[in-house]
């Protein structure tokens, strides 16, 4: 499962979808088109491209804090709390994390799972410093007993930084590691996915872009993204491995606005079942049920 944050399916503009602007090679590629509000639902040789409601019947822009929730934990988190909420969890949905989270659904199981991000010394010192803030998928990992990676497991090769190359924990961290290459961050995740059962990687740089910041890295960013997803597509398309790939609600989509969008969140499946979640997956809270269903 790859999270993308902040990523929806919008207009056919070529001047504010970057999607249209710039070009995108996983939807030209790979489904000989790109969606758009007009034409929702892509399909080629068994990968598929779908809208997921994350608007669920609240009124308001969602928010990642609700919407990852309702995600992870096959919830209705603004419903629940009777609106959008975000970036991080509200507070009464926090119980529902640490008991509902789609890691502890496949630990219960006796399943094999691994969270694949791995984070810099500066997080672990937040923690350490006795603040407990984390956003959803964080929180989700740690309170289902998950070891949080860290900059070993990157240099080992058993997990992958946020952005994907390792460059910017170079550049804005001071690390020294090795810059490795969108394919082959791609064909690291695969590997991990394999030897467990339940996989997750958080990709998070797009809903930053879409909110004007780090705007000098844009292009970097976008092709890495892009070169990463297009792989995995790729090549688990022709696997055993299940892929889906989501988003929590829109934002990237539309770079004329800095806020979110109403607009449908980003779906796209691969590989075993990807058919299946294509048609089953109508909003954010069908998501975990329909892994477990088919993948647990």
């Amino acid at each position: 499962m790859i999270f993308i944050d902040g990523v929806g399916i919008g207009k056919k503009d070529y001047q504010y979808n970057p999607f249209f602007k710039y070009g995108f090679k996983t939807f030209e590629q790979l489904f000989d088109d790109t969606p758009a509000i007009d034409k929702q639902r892509l399909s080629k040789n068994g990968c598929y491209v779908f809208p997921i409601d994350a608007n669920l019947s609240v009124d308001g822009l969602p928010q990642s804090g609700t919407g990852q929730v309702s995600i992870f934990c096959g919830m209705n988190a603004p419903k629940f709390i009777g609106k959008h909420f975000g970036p991080f969890p509200y507070s009464t949905t926090i119980p529902v994390i640490e008991s509902l989270n789609i890691f502890k659904s496949y630990i219960e199981a006796d399943k094999r799972v691994c969270f694949a991000n791995a984070y810099p010394q500066v997080f672990f010192d937040y923690m350490n410093s006795g603040k407990t803030r984390l956003n959803v998928t964080a929180l989700s990992a740690k309170s289902a007993g998950l070891r949080l990676n860290d900059v070993n497991d990157v240099i080992d090769g058993n997990a992958l930084t946020a952005e994907i190359t390792n460059e910017r924990w170079n550049k804005n961290l001071n690390y020294k590691l090795n810059v490795i290459s969108p394919e082959s961050a791609a064909g690291r995740l695969i590997n991990i996915a394999l030897k467990n059962d339940f996989t997750l990687y958080e990709f998070f740089l797009t809903d930053h872009l879409g909110h004007g910041r780090i705007a000098d890295e844009f292009d970097q960013i976008y092709h890495n993204l892009d070169n990463f997803l297009f792989t995995l597509l790729t090549k688990i398309n022709n696997s055993d491995l299940s892929l889906i790939i989501c988003s929590d609600h829109g934002n990237f989509e539309d770079l004329s606005v800095k806020t979110h969008t109403n607009n449908p969140a980003l779906g796209i499946s691969a590989g075993k079942h990807a058919d299946k979640f294509a048609l089953e997956i109508i909003d954010l809270t069908d998501i975990k049920s329909t892994i477990l269903k088919h993948c647990l």
